[in-house]
């Protein structure tokens, strides 16, 4: 502006613009001053919500067969490396099963530990039929695990009612299934009495 009104009216409008919760009294004021700070009022970010990643539904996954093994894939031998994995991953977790170490710190860490790839057998049921078997878990549900024999014949083994044992380095451990009824990932997170009663 090359007049002084029109600076005056121009800088009233931008302090005004500026500083809108204040007063044309205080603007006035302030222009009486060799300084002006300007104040600054941020507009607020409204945050974008995260869209969560949707998985799979039981029925969906059911669909796809993600958890089924090909029968081509049933075959002992195949998972025999994955059972070598398996001893090898349980003696690092219990510091090498030194023979004078105590059973129930043992017993306390395999029942947290990952059975997959461990060689179990049926030693005791409510059915018989299922009594004698024995293969290398290959997957852990809630109620069943899935074993696969040696005569390369894939099992469907429910925990309720079945007792399981698993030896390794000497050492013989019992797994009560009507107490093991959880999934791996739970399990490892759950609190187990050391005394309880037991049965099948």
């Amino acid at each position: 502006p090359q007049d002084s009104g029109k600076a005056k009216t121009f800088v009233h409008g931008f302090l005004k613009r500026s500083m809108p919760k204040m007063k044309d009294e205080a603007i006035q004021d302030m222009l009486t001053r060799k300084a002006v700070v300007l104040e600054h009022y941020p507009k607020k970010k409204t945050k974008q919500k995260r869209k969560k990643t949707k998985g799979f539904t039981a029925k969906q996954r059911r669909e796809l067969r993600l958890f089924e093994i090909e029968p081509e894939q049933q075959r002992y031998s195949i998972f025999l490396p994955l059972h070598e994995l398996w001893k090898q991953y349980i003696r690092d977790l219990c510091h090498g099963l030194k023979p004078d170490a105590q059973p129930h710190m043992i017993q306390g860490k395999l029942l947290k530990a990952d059975l997959h790839g461990a060689i179990v057998t049926v030693t005791k049921s409510k059915c018989p039929s299922y009594v004698g078997i024995t293969g290398i878990i290959l997957q852990e549900f809630k109620h069943v695990f899935k074993i696969i024999t040696k005569e390369d014949k894939l099992k469907v083994v429910p925990k309720l009612n079945n007792v399981f044992s698993l030896e390794l380095d000497g050492f013989i451990s019992y797994i009560y299934g009507s107490k093991f009824l959880l999934r791996a990932s739970e399990r490892s997170a759950k609190k187990f009495k050391l005394k309880g009663t037991i049965d099948l």
